[in-house]
């Protein structure tokens, strides 16, 4: 059952919800003012597609507080099926948007993820960006699961800085299913994956000119610069996502949320 009441667009059963930026970041503002509680993810075309072989990943951005389109083809399919003022919520301008408004509003945030030292690195790039942003943590976990004395190293960190937001740098599928099954077990509020803004933020991958993510070609652009990670999830992935979203846009296919 979803969670709030955010219509959303429904991109191969995956729940896309219909909002911009400047929307997203105002429901942030809101829900952390009145103690709400949960999990925000972005997605994009990878993430829908993963939904389409792993129900249980569909389950988890479909009960999420918010899942946003994160690319431009979600966006496309939302404005067809009349959501008329839907736009792009990347994560790393998510992150940057909810961080100014933080500073006003003098919120909190922990950050989870990311290679050694990248955590740290990001906190001192908001911080030089936003001054005054309150960056109450870091974490950086290992590559595989959390032993249980991590789990409970988190959990205590977490407990004494309380942060009314938790960012998650990890990577899609990882990081959804992470925040569904352990973010109840943290004092946080908001949690949101945003996958590679750690990256981004801190240099280690370029971000795309905006012309070029508003045509919706964000992914060459990350295909250049990381052709054998990410190969495989543009050139079978895209394909496909085309192929199928014609077929619902068409009407051939059905699927519910």
């Amino acid at each position: 059952m979803m969670q709030t009441d955010v219509p959303r667009a429904n991109v191969l059963g995956v729940g896309v919800s219909a909002i911009n930026l400047p929307q997203a970041i105002g429901l942030f503002e809101k829900w952390v003012a009145k103690g709400r509680r949960g999990y925000v993810c972005v997605t994009g075309v990878h993430g829908v597609m993963e939904a389409q072989r792993d129900p249980e990943f569909r389950k988890i951005l479909n009960e999420s507080l918010l899942t946003t389109p994160d690319g431009m083809p979600t966006v496309w399919v939302g404005r067809a099926q009349g959501f008329r003022r839907m736009g792009r919520v990347f994560g790393p301008d998510l992150m940057l948007g909810v961080c100014e408004m933080s500073v006003r509003r003098g919120f909190s945030h922990f950050l989870y993820g990311g290679q050694p030292g990248i955590a740290e690195k990001l906190r001192s790039a908001l911080q030089r960006k936003f001054p005054g942003l309150r960056v109450v943590g870091t974490y950086t976990p290992p590559f595989g699961p959390l032993r249980p004395e991590q789990e409970l190293e988190l959990i205590e960190q977490v407990a004494t800085a309380n942060p009314d937001f938790f960012w998650v740098g990890l990577s899609t599928p990882k990081q959804e299913r992470w925040m569904a099954e352990s973010g109840n077990r943290l004092n946080t509020r908001i949690l949101v994956g945003v996958g590679a803004a750690f990256d981004i933020h801190t240099g280690g991958i370029k971000d795309a000119p905006e012309w070029v993510k508003l045509c919706g070609l964000q992914w060459l652009h990350r295909l250049q610069q990381e052709p054998k990670r990410l190969w495989k999830r543009y050139l079978i992935n895209n394909p496909g996502f085309l192929w199928k979203i014609a077929l619902q846009l068409a009407g051939f296919s059905h699927y519910t949320l």
